[in-house]
């Protein structure tokens, strides 16, 4: 048994942060149906992936997907019915898509009252920016996080785009969802749900917003304590020109450190700003003496705040990576083992678990149509139109 097991999600979503969060459901065990267009149908930017590449494509992983034309009212009606039996819909269109295409939450909680229907996009359903088209880039410029980011005297630094569309989007939409589940089984019934990127943003800068708030302290780039600006809180290059990241926060922690490299002097120090440039330069030289994995090792052993700044394939060769099971295997039916990423809570009696790779647009159409009543002769009419597929 899997935590989410019995919860039906209908996924309309097609950028990452959509199916990021579908995907976490799936994990935990939900029955996710990917609603896709049917061949030849809607505007889609295709990823360019072979068969093969799309089989190791986490984010499509535990679903079923279905192809229907929802511009055509036939289409429509069969998406309503699937809905009849869901728990959860998820949409990422622009606001005021659904409502044109006739499956939007008046539409379906009309027929099904108890479903959660949650619409992910990038400003919201309301407030001046509702109509802006963005990407992860313009979400945390406006939610805030971009402004921090970066080294003093040079352009804001572009982080990959995790922060809004994987963290502000997808988990906070999971996390949002399955909190209106849970209270759908007090109330008796679902409700709408509107997740904006930014607004995902700006609730991920609690911290430095109560500091904010509190003291009208605006942090800047690669200055403030936590993004750079101080010598205990930073990346050190090494011999071997890979990087160590220090966060020795905590005057214990900074006195461990000091006494490891042989600069107990600058113990007493650690708070004084003016004396940052200097325990920068003499950091900076002293972590150039030995390589990466040398510091590493040496210094894991004392009670130091210390880790290995990786690249994306040293992440999943780390020992500790693989111990908890963050590299999963599965069998795909035609290209054999594939490696996927893991799957990330661990539950002691309902764990999770990557159970079928992505499936191929439409793959599950005939079945899923059965399962809200068409006949196979009501599904071959649809497919020869072009409405299913």
């Amino acid at each position: 048994m899997m935590p989410l097991e019995g919860i039906r999600v209908l996924d309309l979503t097609r950028q990452a942060p959509g199916p990021y969060c579908t995907m976490l459901l799936g994990d935990l065990g939900a029955d996710v149906i990917i609603v896709e267009e049917a061949p030849g149908a809607g505007r889609r930017m295709e990823m360019g992936m072979s068969e093969r590449t799309q089989a190791f494509w986490a984010l499509n992983r535990n679903k079923r997907s279905v192809g229907l034309n929802l511009k055509d009212p036939r289409a429509q009606d069969a998406f309503l019915k699937m809905a009849e039996k869901a728990d959860v819909i998820i949409e990422g269109f622009r606001p005021g898509v659904v409502k044109r295409l006739g499956v939007d939450y008046d539409a379906v909680s009309t027929r099904n009252p108890r479903i959660v229907y949650c619409s992910l996009s990038g400003y919201g359903q309301n407030g001046p920016y509702a109509g802006l088209v963005g990407h992860d880039i313009n979400y945390i410029s406006i939610g805030g996080a971009l402004g921090m980011i970066g080294t003093p005297g040079s352009p804001p630094a572009i982080p990959m785009n995790i922060i809004a569309d994987f963290a502000g989007g997808g988990l906070y939409a999971a996390f949002s969802i399955l909190a209106t589940v849970l209270a759908r089984e007090k109330t008796g019934r679902g409700q709408y749900v509107d997740i904006a990127m930014t607004d995902g943003v700006t609730s991920l800068l609690a911290f430095p917003a109560s500091q904010y708030f509190a003291a009208g302290l605006v942090p800047k780039p690669g200055v403030e304590m936590l993004n750079g600006g101080a010598p205990y809180y930073s990346v050190y290059e090494c011999s071997d020109g890979k990087w160590l990241s220090i966060g020795c926060i905590e005057p214990w922690f900074w006195s461990e450190l000091c006494n490891a490299l042989d600069c107990e002097d600058f113990i007493p120090q650690q708070m004084n700003r003016e004396k940052h440039p200097e325990i920068f330069d003499h950091l900076r030289r002293r972590f150039k003496q030995r390589t990466r994995e040398e510091w590493f090792e040496e210094l894991r052993q004392r009670d130091i705040c210390i880790g290995p700044v990786y690249t994306l394939d040293e992440v999943f060769e780390d020992p500790h990576v693989q111990a908890r099971g963050m590299v999963t295997t599965i069998e795909h039916p035609e290209f054999g083992p594939v490696k996927q990423v893991g799957v990330g809570p661990k539950f002691s009696d309902t764990p999770g678990a990557v159970r079928t790779t992505a499936p191929k647009r439409g793959e599950h159409t005939a079945d899923l149509l059965r399962e809200s009543g068409y006949s196979d002769a009501n599904i071959e009419e649809m497919k020869a139109a072009g409405i299913a597929g």
